[in-house]
């Protein structure tokens, strides 16, 4: 298994996971992405350490982003007895995700549009009255 440096959300990483919030991602998976973002993986502790999450927002997090194909994971034996242990880490680079975000973005931006030039339209084919002076 990689090393598993996750990284813990310093300002930059929660500013990093802010934006990607108000851009339509849920909360939590903003964090588990700012989380790994590094490139390395990540079991559900680590990332639980990592973003300042409880286990069940991590599990509700990981629906998003597998959904979203960006997640990959497997799971581990663990030392000993016991359950093994889900391993988790970025299936697209972050630069992806951006980009996709981008696009999505750019398409939702020009249906508005194109809604607001149908309003101006159609208004505009309206016999009004003129306006009182």
């Amino acid at each position: 298994m990689e090393e598993r440096a996750v990284v813990e959300l310093d300002d930059d990483h929660v500013e990093f996971a802010t934006i990607l919030h108000s851009l339509g991602v849920q909360r939590n998976a903003a964090k588990v992405i700012a989380c790994l973002a590094s490139g390395n993986e990540a079991t559900t502790k680590d990332i639980e350490r990592g973003a300042g999450l409880r286990q069940p927002e991590v599990s509700i997090a990981m629906r998003t982003l597998r959904r979203e194909n960006w997640i990959r994971e497997w799971e581990v034996k663990a030392e000993g007895k016991g359950r093994p242990h889900k391993v988790y880490a970025l299936a697209v680079p972050v630069g992806e995700i951006i980009g996709q975000l981008e696009e999505g973005t750019q398409k939702e931006s020009t249906e508005t549009m194109e809604r607001i030039q149908r309003l101006k339209e159609q208004v505009s084919s309206w016999h009004c009255p003129a306006e009182p002076s």
